[in-house]
């Protein structure tokens, strides 16, 4: 067999230059010599005066034969020249690294061509009695751009699986932070009905029951996902395996099964399950919110107005009908100036979030809305980029928190807002209180209002008001302002479920100052 290899070999060989054919020419003769070879012969014989012959059998010709260049052995040379190795030598990508070329089981010859028609390695003989009118290329090309595309292939799967990954990763915490949400909203529930009225008592069962079923259904849906997920993952590692297997098989095999595997194509599975559940309990909150605030605020202003009208009545006789219903939304707090600097907390503005018109200064305790335009900032995604805005250092997620305001002029909007305000947009959508976000109180000349999610409520009485206080109970869900003097000016009514941030929205020509005491 190895004797059979080197006669191959051999006859790729020019006897003139003893190397591989250089574009193989035949003669009349019939023997075959690079072209390049053959030519400098008998230019050389030329010069001698001796006519052309050939140089193996010595044969004469009366002329110098046309050349025509030998197609069968250009096919066999270039593709042994293509590896720069001998035929017994030519490559074959696997495990083992080379071996020796496979033959054609019909012609015992170098199996040198892929047919894209017939989708099969064939050899030269081939290539001209069958193949003669079809694509063909050499199969060391074709196995190349194969492997380049199960590369690709086995690339675009690592990749599926990477995102399936992270999709897992995030439906595991937006199931734990539903859970979170749940958990508040539920305790922020049970906090207002239970100082109702018994009344209250069947519908605070009716609707925990609710809440039971729609976080039962939520989570079960979340975690019916998950398994999705997951069997997903599985179905694509067991695909990079399959892959990983075809890379080890021959060339011809290689080709076949890489034509067969196919990568799998996956629906979108949704990972986000909070927004769904807070509007599911959206109703709930709010009617909890009007009742709570009748309760508190309009029942509580007229059993006052009826007492006050009894002047035969004794305190001992009132305290029993004020304490009946208790304000679930505006706890009982001590009164006066004095009873609120109890939850009096420190606060500072953030200069990463003011906006280019701010200017801070005093500790960054006072913020200023310059006249002479826009200051150069350094570009942060914390920024308010169009917004007359600035967010405080503090945030709250729990407890009860009082701090004051000091504003120059009214022309400002105060407020507490979620960290995920927007703050890139342009127009009232980044604006404290003009979205689901955040909450605020708006100071102008004429009145006051109150803002949520862009709605709007007009308050009644003075609107001019030096200093502002703010008090913040997190668990009782409620924002309170009071004006000069202590007198309250609004309370807004909510279940709070993230970290909240004072914001201020600053007018032109006006300056806000933290107030220390």
């Amino acid at each position: 067999m190895s004797s059979g290899m080197d006669s191959q070999n051999s006859n790729l060989t020019c006897s003139i230059c003893l190397e591989h054919f250089r574009i193989p020419v035949t003669i009349p003769c019939g023997h075959t010599f690079c072209e390049t070879c053959i030519t400098k012969y008998w230019d050389t014989k030329f010069k001698s005066g001796i006519g052309p012959q050939c140089p193996n059998c010595n044969e004469k010709f009366d002329a110098r034969p046309t050349l025509r260049r030998n197609v069968s052995l250009s096919v066999l040379t270039e593709a042994a020249n293509s590896t720069g190795l001998s035929w017994r030598e030519l490559p074959l990508r696997g495990p083992e690294g080379t071996r020796a070329m496979l033959l054609c089981d019909r012609h015992r010859k170098p199996l040198v061509y892929y047919c894209k028609q017939d989708r099969a390695s064939v050899c030269h003989e081939c290539g001209i009695a069958e193949c003669e009118n079809h694509e063909k290329v050499l199969l060391e090309v074709e196995w190349e751009n194969q492997k380049l595309l199960l590369e690709r292939k086995s690339k675009e799967v690592g990749k599926l699986v990477d995102e399936t990954e992270r999709s897992i990763k995030d439906l595991v915490e937006n199931i734990n932070q539903a859970k979170v949400t749940l958990q508040q909203t539920s305790a922020w529930v049970n906090v207002k009905f239970s100082t109702l009225m018994k009344i209250l008592a069947e519908k605070q069962e009716a609707t925990e029951l609710f809440m039971e079923v729609q976080q039962e259904t939520a989570l079960g849906e979340a975690a019916a996902r998950l398994a999705e997920l997951e069997e997903r993952s599985k179905i694509l590692r067991e695909s990079q395996e399959q892959i990983a297997v075809v890379h080890n098989l021959s060339d011809t095999e290689l080709i076949k099964e890489s034509m067969v595997i196919e990568v799998p194509r996956l629906k979108d599975i949704p990972t986000d399950i909070t927004p769904n559940l807070q509007d599911r309990l959206n109703v709930v909150t709010e009617v909890l919110s009007r009742v709570s605030k009748l309760v508190s605020e309009d029942l509580e202003k007229a059993v006052s107005a009826a007492v006050d009208q009894d002047k035969d009545g004794s305190p001992q006789d009132k305290r029993p009908i004020l304490a009946v219903v208790p304000s679930p939304a505006a706890p009982c707090h001590p009164a006066g100036k004095e009873g609120l600097s109890a939850y009096r907390c420190s606060l500072t503005f953030d200069p990463r979030t003011a906006n280019g018109h701010l200017f801070l200064s005093q500790e960054n305790r006072r913020a200023e809305h310059l006249t002479s335009g826009p200051r150069p900032v350094p570009p942060h995604e914390a920024r308010f980029d169009h917004t007359w805005q600035v967010l405080c250092f503090q945030g709250f997620t729990h407890g009860q928190h009082y701090w004051e305001l000091e504003v120059s002029k009214p022309w400002a909007y105060l407020g507490v807002t979620y960290e995920t305000i927007p703050r890139k947009e342009k127009g009232k959508r980044c604006m404290v209180g003009m979205n689901e976000l955040s909450w605020s109180l708006q100071l102008d000349e004429h009145q006051l209002s109150a803002w949520h999610n862009g709605r709007r409520e007009t308050l009644v009485g003075h609107s001019q008001h030096r200093r502002i206080g703010m008090l913040l109970d997190y668990e009782a869900g409620t924002l309170t302002y009071y004006g000069d003097g202590q007198t309250r000016l609004h309370a807004f009514h909510c279940a709070f479920a993230q970290e909240l941030f004072p914001a201020c929205w600053i007018g032109e020509g006006v300056s806000i100052t933290l107030c220390s005491t």
